[in-house]
């Protein structure tokens, strides 16, 4: 299985993790992953909702969750942010 490392970054907590993803992934299930865990790594500070995104964190631009990670074309080291 092939997986890519990715810096998210969560601005509520101001906290930054690295993170493997599998490059099979449709985004959705990338995006229900990282809140999961972003939820238990920032002690309650982030809580995800219908409204929580995963954008590109260079440019700002939303990822669209009905692509797979190769088809965003993430690569080792992509800078994510999860609103």
């Amino acid at each position: 299985m092939n997986k890519v490392l990715v810096e998210i970054y969560i601005p509520v907590a101001e906290k930054c993790y690295d993170m493997f993803i599998p490059t099979h992934l449709m985004m959705h299930e990338v995006l229900e992953m990282v809140c999961k865990l972003a939820t238990q790594l920032s002690g309650g500070l982030f809580i995800a909702d219908e409204n929580t995104a995963i954008c590109n964190r260079i440019d700002g631009t939303i990822l669209n969750i009905n692509l797979s990670v190769n088809e965003l074309g993430l690569k080792n080291g992509s800078k994510l942010m999860l609103i």
